[in-house]
């Protein structure tokens, strides 16, 4: 079976657009896939955040979720900063993503705005996430330590390492 993932920040209400754009899919969706939803509290990190205020909006996305209609005996749903591996994964991306890649990304500029110089490193490594989730995966025929992240100036495909 095929596999839904996504997730929403808990940093405000949920409103129209995230029911109409995200979450009502998804209700529909977890019909026929494969579904995990999370709540994406790590990357609302990225702007200053009240712990009290973070915790208790990440349970109000959790409660709106099911009061949509996405069932937990049928989806995964979780809170992302509860898995270690979001993190750590998190953190070797960002140890191989040019910066260069991110100051051309969208999330970035969108995000950074007109304070670019003052972005934080979350932000970056948000941005670092977004990347590698949407890029291809290097060769499966050669081993880990042979390959390098970075792509040739020809082409965007992973090299091998001298």
């Amino acid at each position: 079976m095929n596999r839904i993932f996504s997730g929403v920040q808990p940093t405000g209400n949920l409103h129209l657009g995230n029911y109409l754009g995200a979450i009502r899919n998804w209700v529909a969706l977890q019909n026929e896939f494969d579904c995990i939803f999370c709540i994406v509290d790590l990357h609302a990190l990225t702007q200053p955040q009240d712990p009290a205020q973070l915790r208790a909006q990440t349970r109000e996305v959790t409660a709106a979720y099911i009061a949509a209609g996405i069932d937990p005996e049928r989806c995964i749903i979780f809170n992302q900063s509860m898995v270690p591996g979001h993190s750590e994964l998190a953190w070797l991306l960002s140890c191989f993503t040019p910066l260069g890649w991110l100051n051309r990304m969208t999330q970035f500029k969108e995000k950074a705005g007109k304070q670019r110089d003052n972005a934080s490193l979350g932000l970056y490594r948000s941005s670092t996430s977004s990347w590698r989730a949407i890029s291809p995966a290097p060769s499966t025929d050669a081993t880990a330590s042979s390959i390098s992240p970075f792509p040739s100036r020809k082409s965007s495909a992973p090299r091998r390492a001298s």
